[in-house]
């Protein structure tokens, strides 16, 4: 087996684990859930199989489905995360998304933020959108949007230096 394939499932079996075990618990002030289970999605390398990346998010997405009992919502908005991560890469490095010389655990740079910031915010504006299912609810939509990115991004700049190799 590929060492990155290796990494790839213990990522994907640790971020799980403590998304159902500590963060589905926290609900801040009844707006602000943090969702770090999502760097899965975020860290998969950028020379992965994309078809690779597809189903394994749709497992993501249905697994926390059904650990939280929420009917697919975060299934299609991991879906529509790894869907749309080419063109948010695209977005975000330009140039360097075309040679892929990408590493998204290195220092934070503006192109890695705003990279971080799309995705979390597009993952979290479907899922809420998903959640609530009315037009009359879209301030409520927004301010939980806007208050669970903040947390989320937070997080996952803390667990992503947290995880980040020594460089000797």
């Amino acid at each position: 087996m590929n060492s990155t394939l290796l990494v790839n499932i213990f990522r994907f079996v640790l971020l799980l684990a403590v998304q159902i075990i500590i963060f589905n618990n926290m609900n801040f002030l009844g707006y602000i859930s943090p969702f770090p289970y999502i760097l899965f999605i975020i860290l998969y390398p950028v020379n992965g199989n994309k078809s690779g990346l597809l189903i394994a998010s749709f497992f993501l997405g249905l697994i926390m489905d059904m650990f939280s009992n929420s009917g697919g919502i975060h299934t299609t908005a991991c879906l529509v995360l790894a869907y749309f991560r080419p063109f948010i890469f695209k977005f975000s490095f330009g140039l360097s998304y075309e040679y892929q010389t990408i590493k998204l655990n290195d220092v934070l740079t503006p192109e890695r933020f705003s990279f971080i910031l799309l995705s979390v915010l597009i993952h979290h504006l479907i899922l809420f959108i998903f959640e609530a299912f009315q037009f009359s609810f879209i301030l409520d939509i927004l301010l939980r949007t806007l208050l669970s990115t903040v947390l989320t991004l937070l997080l996952s700049i803390t667990i992503i230096y947290l995880i980040k190799p020594n460089k000797r």
